[in-house]
């Protein structure tokens, strides 16, 4: 290997480290070389499973994602999901009519929700109702269809046309991957279509998502970021990533 190789895969393994991923036509602007060289330098590292190509980039980890079980994912970030669903919790108020999408952030946000009171919840979660249930002063819309067992809620045309038959102030939703180019994902189509059918219905949307979700994608695109009004995330994003949101101009709030 030539010493202009090194030194280029040395930039782009030393950037990968700083910010988590990198973009071919940067890369090619701050080396003074082509795209072409670029993108064969991505696959040469990758091929030393240095990195993982995307279309038009780059990332230190394999961006996409595969589904877990609702149960195996409340465990994981626990205190970072609790921080953001604190902070959620100050854009509900008396009255609101609010759509509780499904996930583990969306669970720990119902948990914290029933001190506010009153309100009208439509959720697709078995297991927000449930929690929500027990609070005399929250009306609860459950959505029915085709219940997903590793998320324990229901999916489907069935929730969909019930959806459609709603007008709510906001939406909180939880998503499996965030990615500033590509927008909003989870692991499952369905639930893809459905939570589109929620955002139609919502006046605000407000996305919780930790930290680990940035740069990261599912296998159903939800929407654009452009259709996001508000991304609530733990102090673990880097800041390369908050700079990239500031310069979509999607409002980020740090819990």
């Amino acid at each position: 290997m030539s010493k202009s190789i090194a030194r280029r895969h040395q930039h782009i393994l030393n950037r990968l480290k700083e910010q988590g991923f990198v973009n071919v036509n940067e890369l090619s602007q701050e080396l003074g070389v082509s795209l072409v060289t670029i993108r064969k330098d991505l696959k040469d590292l990758e091929d030393r499973n240095l990195l993982h190509r995307t279309h038009g980039s780059a990332t230190l980890t394999d961006p996409y994602i595969t589904e877990r079980n609702i149960h195996e994912k409340e465990k994981i970030g626990v205190e970072q999901k609790q921080h953001i669903a604190a902070k959620a919790l100050g854009f509900v108020e008396p009255n609101d009519s609010i759509i509780l999408a499904s996930g583990s952030t969306i669970l720990e946000l119902a948990r914290q929700v029933s001190s506010i009171k009153p309100l009208s919840v439509v959720t697709a979660s078995l297991n927000v109702a449930q929690i929500l249930n027990i609070n005399p002063d929250i009306e609860i819309h459950q959505l029915g269809g085709v219940i997903r067992k590793s998320s324990n809620s229901a999916v489907g045309p069935p929730a969909e046309r019930m959806m459609q038959g709603f007008s709510c102030n906001k939406l909180f939703i939880g998503v499996d991957g965030i990615d500033p180019d590509y927008g909003l994902t989870t692991t499952n189509a369905l639930e893809a279509s459905l939570n589109q059918v929620m955002i139609s219905a919502a006046q605000k949307i407000i996305v919780l998502a930790d930290s680990a979700k940035f740069g990261r994608r599912g296998f159903g695109r939800i929407c654009s970021l452009t259709q996001v009004d508000l991304v609530i995330t733990d102090n673990g994003i880097s800041e390369s990533m908050v700079k990239r949101f500031a310069s979509a101009g999607v409002e980020l709030i740090i819990a």
